[in-house]
């Protein structure tokens, strides 16, 4: 198998790297791609170094499958023309909403790959896959009707200079020193910011929006959502606060049941003091941790989920290498 990633010197670029070593795939030809500034930096994978090639000028028919790691614009403008000569697996904003283009969680939709049109699949919002994996065995259950969700993300799904900037931001707070937000609308250190990505007209913001179009197109477009995002001063992991009601009557013992069961999810529900996850217990992990599971009193068939798991792995590197596991293991079907 030979493989590119673009965007391969950023923060998902290099998590990409970590979850194919994990995995072991075999992998014939690696290609680290970046911008001109990063061409001859080398990057380690399995003990030998790699160097970076200029995005521009690579030739896309040497690999058989393109990892894009690199945010909207760079897939506006090189996702087509790489998908002319291998699949392309998309981890931006730009090809989800495409009709011709599968939105992927491979343990949710995977059947969807079968009509892949444009040789391009594209991987969900990092809110959304978390959320997404966790409501499917239990909508295969019980029929869901509605959900509203605050979510509470790190810094990291913003990219690597607000990572940077959260650890420069505490540091000043702590010396009681004044501080200038550069990535943020305001302070993030020691603070919660209710706004992520731009607002529309209605008040909504894109990534609020993002987790309600996804949502419905991965797993049922019947559902009704409705979100609220928060981002708070942590490094890595998203958390949900999650309310659901169902079509159809449950039990918590089988709703606890359906979830641990369900691939890629864990459940950690003890009702004691520290008898959940939290983000700092889920980063580095591959599994999406359900919490909290409690029945909802003021409502009929209501059910409350608290949601963690690593935005950088399930959001992004994890479910981007499983999309490509699957297409391996079904021999590209759909090609």
């Amino acid at each position: 198998m030979d493989i590119a990633i673009v965007g391969a010197t950023g923060n998902v670029g290099r998590k990409t790297l970590e979850v194919l070593e994990k995995k072991d795939l075999s992998i014939d030809n690696l290609y680290l791609l970046a911008s001109s500034k990063s061409v001859g930096k080398k990057i380690n994978f399995k003990g030998l170094d790699y160097e970076i090639h200029d995005l521009e000028s690579f030739d896309f028919s040497k690999v058989k499958i393109c990892f894009f790691a690199a945010g909207g614009k760079i897939s506006e403008k090189f996702a087509e023309k790489a998908a002319k000569n291998c699949l392309v697996i998309d981890n931006s904003s730009h090809f989800r909403m495409d009709p011709e283009v599968p939105l992927i969680v491979p343990q949710v939709n995977s059947e969807d790959l079968k009509t892949i049109k444009k040789n391009i699949i594209a991987n969900p919002n990092c809110s959304t896959a978390q959320l997404v994996i966790a409501l499917k065995p239990l909508h295969d259950l019980y029929t869901i009707k509605r959900i509203i969700v605050s979510t509470y993300q790190s810094v990291s799904g913003g990219g690597k200079a607000p990572m940077d900037e959260l650890i420069e931001q505490t540091k000043l707070a702590l010396d009681g020193k004044k501080i200038n937000s550069k990535n943020f609308t305001k302070q993030i250190a020691f603070n919660a910011i209710p706004h992520i990505d731009v607002f529309s007209d209605d008040g909504y913001t894109k990534e609020e929006i993002k987790m309600t179009n996804e949502t419905k197109k991965i797993l049922d477009n019947k559902i009704d959502l409705t979100a609220t995002c928060v981002r708070l001063p942590i490094s890595v992991s998203h958390s949900e606060s999650v309310n659901i009601q169902f079509e159809k009557s449950f039990s918590l013992e089988k709703v606890r049941e359906a979830l641990d069961n369900f691939e890629g999810c864990k459940v950690i529900d003890e009702r004691l003091d520290g008898g959940y996850s939290t983000p700092l217990e889920a980063e580095g992990r591959d599994e999406t941790f359900i919490s909290r599971i409690r029945e909802d009193k003021t409502i009929k068939n209501g059910l409350n989920l608290w949601i963690v798991s690593d935005n950088l792995l399930r959001g992004a590197a994890l479910n981007a290498v499983e999309i490509a596991e699957t297409l391996i293991k079904n021999n590209f079907y759909g090609r």
